[in-house]
């Protein structure tokens, strides 16, 4: 594709060669129409004879050649001592004594550009994604303080006379949500507990969202929590349903990252983005965030798309 400030586009180079082999203008008179040089002139006029109208298309400006280019061997050096090192590219640069912007550029070829896509202890990659909407779904339970009347400590700060006049016991809110690893849409029902049987409805309801959208649920992802390793609910709500369970690995919470970082974000634009009054008004938002992440928030891993036109 031709940049931004060209010229020419291939339209107009065959009205340049047009001017020239059909209505007998000089190079210089439809060059000078077309606001470019001679030379550029004689250069369409040439691949025009040479290859017809294909030659006027646009070419790549990639060499055919790049001598001073890193080889295979220095690239399996840089991706060694990336698995070795477990560092960045500034560190992997004066160990190697390359340019930090080569070893940058290995990494980023090789998809490992970033360290947070592996287990450090391990290497294991934990970043990855599912082909098809449905393939696996990430659980989890959010514990959140519920707002006393009037405010909490967020809008009238934190002071013994607020503690006192709160009072304390309010209890919490468990946010339950249900993350396709695909498309990133997301379902969120609060509850008062995170008990076996609490988990099991929400997971028939979860997966009755995701039919509705036309997605079959094939199999769930969860933390290691005795609500979904142990709870007979939970484990008969996904023999009924057909769903395999992909428990994560001991103590690796980030193999569920998708719905932890949903729980993030969540907090971070819905739960503390304004000054509540009360907790039924902090819920009553809710619903309206959750129908925008879900159809109008860009979300980053998406190219800047929300998560319901990957559905």
């Amino acid at each position: 594709m031709a940049h931004r400030r060209a010229r020419l586009t291939p339209l107009g180079r065959r009205l340049l060669v047009d001017r020239v082999l059909v209505m007998g203008w000089s190079a210089s008179d439809a060059a000078k129409a077309a606001g470019v040089s001679r030379a550029t002139c004689y250069k369409w006029i040439r691949r025009f004879r040479d290859e017809g109208e294909v030659g006027l298309a646009d070419r790549s400006s990639r060499p055919r050649t790049c001598p001073g280019a890193l080889g295979r061997g220095g690239e399996r050096q840089i991706l060694r001592a990336r698995r070795r090192l477990k560092r960045g590219p500034h560190h992997l640069s004066a160990v190697l004594g390359r340019p930090r912007s080569t070893v940058y550029g290995v990494l980023r070829r090789h998809g490992q550009s970033r360290l947070d896509h592996t287990d450090r202890p391990s290497g294991v990659p934990i970043r990855y994604e599912r082909d098809h909407p449905g393939e696996l779904v990430h659980i989890d339970v959010k514990k959140l303080g519920r707002i006393p009347d009037g405010g909490g400590w967020r809008m009238l700060g934190r002071s013994t006379e607020t503690r006192r006049a709160k009072g304390r016991g309010l209890g919490y809110d468990y946010l339950h949500a249900a993350v396709d690893d695909h498309s990133r849409v997301a379902y969120v029902e609060v509850h008062p507990d995170e008990l076996g049987e609490t988990c099991a409805r929400f997971l028939a309801r979860a997966c009755a969202f995701f039919a509705e959208q036309g997605v079959k649920v094939r199999a769930v992802m969860t933390d290691n929590a005795l609500n979904y390793r142990r709870s007979v609910a939970f484990l008969e709500a996904m023999e009924e349903l057909e769903i395999a369970h992909v428990p994560i690995p001991p103590y690796h919470p980030r193999a569920n990252g998708k719905v932890e970082r949903f729980n993030r974000t969540m907090l971070e634009e819905w739960a503390y983005v304004s000054l509540y009054t009360s907790n039924s008004a902090r819920l009553r938002a809710l619903h309206r965030w959750i129908a925008f992440y879900n159809q109008r928030r860009p979300h980053t891993a998406l190219g800047g798309r929300p998560p319901i036109t990957r559905l």
